[in-house]
């Protein structure tokens, strides 16, 4: 008795010209496929039910991964990441490429790999919390203030230090080739169980970024909080922060499942996205 069909539920946008032209031209190659049946197409602003599917192929650049993750919530289930952004490093295969590996798909040659999600809740002074699940990173950033701002943080309720400069970043090792790198972090093994710490522009340059274990309980504050510092989750959602505004950041209940078929490395992606090609060489004139 053959196995039944790998079942997909794509998330595209189509009101994007060329995630739609993507799609267009993607559709007729998963029909074409055996062992293999769409059970849903959504434009990733629905309500996304999973229950059903065996694998999420999202169309999109990471932007597009990481609202997926949040729309999941409890019920994570693996995506495969089809590139039409920019560097992508998780929605890694291009459009090529996932038409040329849909029969290993089908076969079902692939692993799925955890990676770590955070929880991260802002506790407001009257006790009114708001939570979000988020992959990526956590940023406290002076934003419209145009002035340094003094971040405390604690972990496990130990005082660590407090940062002064233009914010910090609290990244997974997901997030760490995100806006993490661009401010001078680690790149962190993707299934690494850690976070890193990474403050933007500090003032002091002995600071320098931190990392830990996941399982810790990380909190941060800003004691004097002018208007327009604003915690930013992922990239995608903003809250305006006060003086007397917590937010505390853990290790999330669940953990986002990235399907993996054989391929490249995760160092050879390193080298390919991030130009790795050593120094430059010049031909004699």
């Amino acid at each position: 008795m053959s196995a039944s069909p790998l079942k997909l539920i794509v998330i595209t946008r189509e009101e994007v010209p060329h995630v739609h032209d993507a799609w267009e031209q993607l559709r007729p190659q998963i029909d074409a496929q055996r062992d293999v049946e769409v059970v849903d197409v959504n434009n990733g602003t629905q309500p996304l039910d999973v229950s059903n599917a065996d694998v999420a192929v999202v169309l999109g650049g990471d932007g597009s991964i990481l609202r997926a993750c949040r729309q999941m919530g409890a019920q994570q289930i693996p995506i495969l990441g089809v590139n039409l952004g920019r560097l992508g490093f998780l929605a890694d295969a291009s459009p090529e490429e996932f038409a040329r590996d849909l029969p290993k798909l089908a076969a079902r040659e692939f692993t799925v790999v955890d990676y770590l999600m955070y929880q991260c809740r802002l506790i407001r002074p009257g006790g009114e919390r708001e939570e979000h699940l988020g992959l990526n990173e956590v940023v406290i950033s002076s934003g419209a203030t145009f002035a340094m701002i003094d971040i405390h943080l604690e972990i496990n309720g130990d005082p660590v230090t407090t940062y002064s400069g233009d914010g910090l970043i609290l990244s997974t090792p997901v997030g760490s080739t995100a806006h993490n790198l661009s401010a001078g972090g680690p790149i962190l093994r993707q299934n690494l169980q850690a976070f890193v710490v990474t403050p933007i522009c500090p003032h002091t340059l002995t600071i320098r970024p931190l990392v830990d274990t996941a399982d810790n309980v990380y909190a941060l504050s800003v004691p004097n909080c002018p208007d327009g510092v604003t915690l930013v989750i992922d990239g995608q959602i903003h809250r305006p922060l006060t003086r007397d505004d917590r937010v505390e950041v853990t290790r999330a209940p669940v953990s986002m499942k990235m399907l993996k078929i054989p391929g490249p490395s995760f160092y050879h992606t390193l080298h390919r996205k991030l130009g790795w090609a050593g120094q430059p060489r010049y031909q004699q004139p």
